[in-house]
């Protein structure tokens, strides 16, 4: 017991870190309808990365880091200009075409580095179980400084998800809100797949909000669901982890797909289970 603990508790630690800010952004993900922008943002960052190695920066470094950072910044910028195409054309056939770009221009990339696939794969896949507590701590400190932004301007961040559709929201500033909320989001993105790998961070963002809207239409009472499952989820997946000697991402990541079959399946027994109609999104969190 003590050995599984020893092993388990930064992976543990890390999923909570993860869970503690992904399941919130997976609220405004699901409302904006941008599904596959943490995957396209993730190839993204895997690109910055493979052309940092190319120019000689070691990978896993500051300097790595910053390269993939500029990147996702430029995929924000993209992502946010496309805003206000979206009427004629849905925003996540821009993001689709950029993960393909994104990908295709890594494998090229790669291809004049000797160990380039390796690198790529890393960033993508990841594994929890070589994640280190000050990893997690430098992660949690990085998460709690973009928190504190989201919940200062929380209300306009909420507008632009929740009421996107409002008339007048296609000004300059609105612009510059949604790239404001894209660059935080690739600053997410950027140091969660270095830690857990694009599948398990798309998992931690998505399933959550999913599970939390067949239950809840409040958007607080969401994120308390969303946060609850995410908790549940990692303790079952390594357990399951340590027990079989599974992997341990793709462990907690069939986990929550499991959870989220139980949560539709108990949905649809229970009518009762319904959403009651909601408050205002920008309402449902303290204003002070």
């Amino acid at each position: 017991m003590m050995l599984a603990f020893q092993i388990l508790l930064p992976a543990f630690l890390a999923c909570l870190v993860l869970t503690g800010f992904l399941a919130y952004l997976g609220l405004h993900v699901l409302a904006r309808g941008v599904i596959f922008v943490d995957i396209a943002l993730a190839q993204i960052a895997a690109l910055g990365t493979a052309v940092a190695a190319l120019m000689g920066v070691e990978p896993h470094t500051p300097t790595s880091y910053g390269w993939s950072l500029l990147f996702t910044t430029v995929g924000a910028a993209l992502f946010a200009s496309t805003r206000s195409l979206r009427k004629q054309i849905p925003q996540e056939a821009f993001i689709g075409i950029t993960y393909a770009v994104a990908a295709a221009a890594a494998i090229l990339v790669a291809n004049f580095l000797p160990h380039g696939d390796e690198e790529i794969k890393e960033i993508l896949v990841g594994s929890l179980l070589t994640v280190g507590l000050p990893e997690v701590g430098i992660t949690a400190l990085i998460f709690l400084v973009l928190g504190a932004v989201h919940f200062a301007f929380r209300r306009r961040f909420l507008a632009l998800s929740f009421e996107h559709d409002a008339d007048g929201d296609e000004s300059i500033n609105t612009a510059l809100w949604d790239f404001g909320f894209y660059v935080t989001f690739g600053v997410v993105i950027t140091s969660a797949v270095q830690m857990a790998g694009v599948l398990l961070v798309f998992s931690f963002l998505i399933v959550p909000a999913v599970f939390s809207a067949l239950f809840a239409r409040r958007l607080l009472l969401r994120l308390l669901l969303a946060w609850t499952l995410g908790f549940v989820v990692s303790l079952a997946g390594l357990w399951a982890s340590f027990s079989f000697d599974l992997p341990s991402g793709a462990a907690v990541v069939v986990t929550f797909g499991l959870a989220l079959v139980l949560g539709a399946a108990v949905r649809v027994v229970w009518p009762a289970l319904r959403p009651k109609p909601e408050l205002r999104p920008t309402s449902a969190l303290p204003t002070s």
